[in-house]
């Protein structure tokens, strides 16, 4: 999926519909939080719209912009005036998994994703890592997709029948109980349902090769079975419905309860 992504840069913007939204509702959600943080990420940063947001909204910040594919972090360089460049206000660009970040313990005061931990098989290690890097008090933001996501298509693969056609996609609920165990303190979690209309199957297809992620979304099937589903998928309004669910979740890192051998810590407070 790297490769695809990562060639997918020139294009992406282009596509890149639900995903700009989705950065949308998530700033709307910074309003409800006061934070000042040293240090921002935003991690699968794609070409660059969250990093630009968290720096507008904090300028005080060091922004970092984290992602697994080269072409993207050069084309959120390409963005950057070269006056930020001049004052050093232009994002850090850093090319890493979200898994294995080189970051310092205890770095981070907010990391932001938006649309990428659900390509990961398993994000667990993903939350673990993110917990790491961030300080004491530090917030996690992120926006994933639901198990609902291109509803329209699995009930239309389904009709034929031809199992699922797209990829499967956790609850919101297992995501809560991740970053419980992951450590964070007092995640929350909320969805709602973003539907994009497409002329033809052909404009959701290239939607999806346009943002680099065609191959991994869908299931692997014959054209043939695919022309059974696309068949089958049905209309509204003359239009083809595409629905994505988007899981929205934040959870803050508490000060642990344990050292990292196991014993308690407890915490005296002087009255």
């Amino acid at each position: 999926m790297r490769a695809d992504f990562a060639g997918a840069a020139a294009l992406y913007d282009d596509a890149a519909v639900l995903a700009r939204e989705t950065g949308r509702r998530m700033a709307e959600r910074l309003d409800l939080v006061k934070i000042a943080p040293r240090c921002v990420a935003d991690v699968g940063c794609a070409t660059g719209d969250g990093i630009r947001e968290l720096r507008r909204r904090y300028p005080q910040a060091l922004p970092l912009a984290i992602d697994s594919a080269l072409p993207m972090l050069a084309a959120v360089r390409g963005r950057s005036g070269w006056l930020e460049h001049l004052r050093g206000r232009a994002p850090r660009t850093i090319n890493a998994d979200v898994r294995a970040l080189p970051l310092a313990g205890g770095s981070l005061g907010l990391a932001w994703s938006n649309l990428m931990l659900h390509w990961l098989d398993d994000p667990r290690p993903a939350l673990a890592e993110l917990y790491r890097a961030l300080e004491v008090g530090g917030l996690l933001m992120f926006a994933m997709l639901g198990p609902d996501t291109l509803k329209e298509l699995r009930a239309a693969a389904q009709e034929v029948p031809l199992g699922h056609a797209v990829r499967t996609f956790l609850d919101m609920h297992d995501i809560g109980d991740m970053l419980v165990a992951a450590g964070f303190a007092d995640p929350v979690m909320d969805m709602e349902m973003v539907t994009l209309t497409y002329a033809t199957p052909r404009g959701l297809l290239s939607d999806q090769r346009r943002l680099g992620v065609r191959d991994v979304l869908f299931e692997r099937m014959g054209w043939r079975d695919w022309r059974k589903v696309f068949a089958a998928w049905e209309r509204v309004d003359q239009r083809l419905p595409a629905s994505f669910e988007i899981v929205y979740g934040h959870a803050w890192k508490a000060a642990p309860r344990a050292s990292p051998d196991g014993r308690a810590i407890v915490r005296l407070h002087r009255r």
